[in-house]
């Protein structure tokens, strides 16, 4: 919206999305009824609205939905893709499209850190159709001759994480601790690792792909990685507390690592786009302790327990 574009957004139907992360937006954008798994749906939207860009994000959040639901997974992250890319074709060729490819489909890694030609080894549904997704795209591009890129998104966090996620767990469970919510942070492994980005720092780069002269398919990375431990010392330091006196590890919890490492090479995107992560890890934390606790304080002066 700051570069003066008219913002569209669609949902599968009419308030089957929850509002609040975006609450914020409303009235600036318009959010519009869409059918990822209908051809025709898809064709008549972008018939009506004329995109100039289109940024596909339509994905399962959680890996373990994915492991559950692998056919409707298959379904949103795979063929969905497909559906769009041919729309366009049908539609307007000239359209600029992005995909949200993802680290996951490196899976068991054959390299640290992974570039763009590290080969693909998914270990979950979710990798395994972010994969085809991620292919699928560049077919397009190399035989229909589509602007059609892909960033290879590593975890990219922010206030508006969802609560299950295990950065919210932490920066969520800091800020209730502080203010006498909660007494305890439950949690699994603290020494996993994770390349850990802010999404806005990403936003960025997805939006400068569809800004050069030709398309290419980038890492989306900060090149580092922090472990869970990092994050609950840097959370908890935040307000002023130690991790070690609230964070309770429980082995049932934990579970074997069904990825290598993950951290990815983002030397490329700084080479041919001069974009780099510029939000640090210790930012993106602070940031994000400081959302919740603003959640926090807001939810007990109505009266609730957010």
């Amino acid at each position: 919206m700051r570069k003066g574009y008219r913002v569209v957004g669609t949902e599968p139907s009419p308030g089957t999305i929850a509002l609040d992360r975006i609450r914020h937006l409303l009235g600036k954008i318009e959010l519009v009824a869409d059918d990822l798994l209908d051809q025709v749906v898809l064709k008549n939207t972008l018939e009506t609205f004329r995109p100039d860009e289109i940024y596909n994000f339509a994905s399962p959040s959680f890996l373990s939905d994915s492991i559950l639901y692998p056919v409707q997974t298959g379904e949103i992250s795979a063929l969905a893709v497909t559906r769009l890319l041919e729309a366009i074709r049908d539609v307007n060729p000239r359209i600029r499209f992005f995909q949200a490819s993802s680290s996951e489909m490196f899976g068991k890694v054959t390299e640290v850190p992974q570039s763009e030609t590290t080969p693909f080894h998914p270990r979950n549904p979710y990798g395994a159709a972010k994969v085809y997704g991620h292919l699928i795209t560049t077919y397009y591009r190399e035989y229909h001759d589509l602007y059609a890129c892909s960033g290879i998104l590593y975890n990219h966090e922010s206030p508006r994480r969802n609560p299950e996620f295990v950065t919210r767990k932490i920066t969520s469970g800091a800020a209730r601790i502080k203010l006498g919510l909660s007494k305890e942070l439950r949690l699994g492994n603290l020494d996993a690792r994770r390349d850990w980005g802010y999404a806005g720092d990403y936003v960025e780069a997805m939006w400068l792909m569809l800004q050069q002269p030709k398309p290419d398919d980038y890492i989306v990375a900060t090149g580092e990685t922090h472990s869970v431990r990092d994050l609950c010392e840097l959370a908890f330091r935040h307000v002023g507390l130690d991790y070690r006196d609230h964070v309770v590890q429980e082995a049932e919890r934990l579970r074997p690592s069904e990825t290598g490492q993950l951290v990815g090479n983002p030397s490329k995107a700084r080479n041919n786009l001069g974009w780099q992560a510029k939000v640090t890890f210790e930012e993106l934390v602070s940031m994000m302790v400081e959302a919740d606790l603003e959640l926090s304080r807001r939810g007990m002066e109505e009266g609730g327990d957010p």
